[in-house]
C-alpha cells in the first residue's frame, strides 16, 4: 500500500492543480480564502468538471482543514487510496452530473 508518486503544479489540459497522481487519477488542490469568492469559485467548478471528463478525481481541501485538521485531511485521500485498491488498481468511477 501507498508509495504513490503526486506532482506539485501539474498541468493538466488547460488548468493547474496544486498535486496530481498520474496512477490514481488524483488531483488534490488546496484552496485559499481567494477561493470562497464567487468568481474564484465558478472557475474551480469548471476546472473540477473539466477534470472529471478527463476520468481525473478532484480532492479540494482549505487551508484552513489541511493547518488545522491535518489528520482529516490525510485520512480523506488514503480513504480514496483504499478504495483504489480494493478496486484492482482502478480510480472509482465518477458520479455522473
Amino acid at each position: 500500500m501507498y508509495g504513490y508518486d503526486f506532482h506539485r503544479q501539474k498541468p493538466i489540459d488547460e488548468f493547474i492543480v496544486d498535486f496530481f497522481c498520474n496512477k490514481l487519477q488524483l488531483a488534490i488542490e488546496l484552496d485559499g480564502y481567494s477561493h470562497e469568492i464567487l468568481e474564484v469559485w465558478e472557475k474551480d467548478v469548471k476546472k473540477t468538471e473539466k477534470l472529471n471528463s478527463l476520468g481525473i478525481h478532484v480532492l479540494r481541501f482549505s487551508d484552513h482543514q489541511v493547518m488545522n485538521d491535518m489528520e482529516n485531511v490525510l485520512r480523506h485521500i488514503e480513504d480514496y487510496i483504499l478504495t483504489f485498491e480494493a478496486n484492482g488498481n482502478t480510480p472509482p468511477s465518477i458520479p455522473p452530473k
